[in-house]
Parts: C-alpha cells; sequence; structure tokens
C-alpha cells in the first residue's frame, strides 16, 4: 500500500533522528539484487550538490528509497521539475522535500554578487545565481549591518520557500496532485552544523 504524503515525512523525520544519533542501518545502503528489477521511492528530495549535504545520509535511508535531484542551490529550473515530474508521475511519490542547507556556497554566492555589484565566475554561475537573487535580494538589502551568518540562513531559506511555491505552482502535474492531496511539496533545512533537519 503507498504511503500518504504525511506518512513519508514521518519516515523521513525518523530517519533524520538517526543520523544524529549515529543510530543507523549502513546495511540498507549496500548494493542488493533486489535495486536491479525497479525503484519504488517513497519521497522525491531536490537538494543542493554540496557534498556535506547526500539526502540518503541526512534521512538515513537505503538504495532505492529516495529519488534525489541534486543541484547548486536547489534550484528550480525546468530539467528539475521534469525530474520531479518524473519520479512523481512514473512511482507515484507521495512527497517532494526542497532541502536547503546551512553555509550554502551558492547562496552565499549570490549574496556577494548583491553586495560587492560583481558578476559571477562564469557565466554558467551566474545561470544560478540569477534564479537565487530575486529571493534573497530583499533580505541582503534589508538587513545591511546584520550579523552575516544570519543574513546568509535567512537567505537560504527564503530560497527554498521560493523552490517550494515554484514547484507548487509552475508544475501542473504537481500543482494539481497537491490540490488532490495525493502529493505533499515541504521545504527543509539541513543545518550542517548538528545534523538534524529542521522543516521549514
Amino acid at each position: 500500500m503507498p504511503l500518504s504524503p504525511v506518512e513519508a515525512l514521518q519516515r523521513l523525520r525518523e530517519g533524520n533522528r538517526r543520523f544524529v544519533a549515529h543510530a543507523g542501518d549502513e546495511q540498507s545502503r549496500r548494493w542488493s539484487a533486489a535495486h536491479v528489477e525497479g525503484q519504488n521511492p517513497f519521497a522525491v528530495v531536490l537538494g543542493c550538490s554540496d557534498s556535506r549535504a547526500p539526502a540518503e545520509f541526512v534521512f538515513d535511508v537505503g538504495l532505492g528509497d529516495l529519488f534525489v535531484v541534486r543541484v547548486a542551490g536547489n534550484i528550480v529550473a525546468p530539467s528539475q521539475i521534469g525530474s520531479i515530474e518524473f519520479a512523481v508521475s512514473a512511482f507515484e511519490t507521495p512527497l517532494v522535500v526542497v532541502m536547503g542547507h546551512t553555509r550554502c556556497g551558492a547562496v552565499a554566492a549570490t549574496v556577494r554578487e548583491i553586495e560587492s555589484g560583481d558578476a559571477a565566475a562564469s557565466r554558467d554561475i551566474h545561470a544560478i545565481t540569477s534564479r537565487i537573487r530575486p529571493f534573497v535580494e530583499p533580505i541582503v538589502i534589508a538587513a545591511r549591518g546584520a550579523e552575516r551568518e544570519a543574513v546568509l540562513r535567512e537567505a537560504m531559506r527564503a530560497n527554498v520557500r521560493a523552490s517550494v511555491a515554484q514547484l507548487q505552482h509552475t508544475s501542473r502535474l504537481l500543482e494539481e496532485r497537491c490540490a488532490g492531496r495525493t502529493l505533499a511539496v515541504v521545504g527543509a533545512e539541513y543545518e550542517l552544523e548538528s545534523g538534524s533537519v529542521l522543516w521549514l
């Protein structure tokens, strides 16, 4: 019987508790012939590419449990939307999590661009920061002189919330499933400092 969005979210909460408590099951992450025949992920995670934030570890789940889409700054672009739509439609996945994290390099690079007026290091990096900028610029402007880590954290949260809203309202497939309550799209913040996931 497929999980509901609430049950899928509870599974992630419990897994993160095990991860923080160092009580996870490493056996579940090992290869198994059972994975060859197909997959049945119970959640999709749109996460950042940061090497310190692998969703499978953070939620203490095994191979085949999550459909993970990773891109710097957990931004929403057509290829990410298509990947998420594929998982939701092909596997009836009931939950999509946008997971940002503290000390995000893509968010910090965007904030630096806003503050300095300097361009990104390359056109392709700018393609990422330009997607983040509209959501964090008001925060950066309003917080001039504020403590830097607090500004970066609030900017990261704003970026996560924006990605959640984009997925809920720019994809007809996802929007219809959310309206029918067979899908939930939620935001999360992975705290590098503690290992804990905070739900936004």
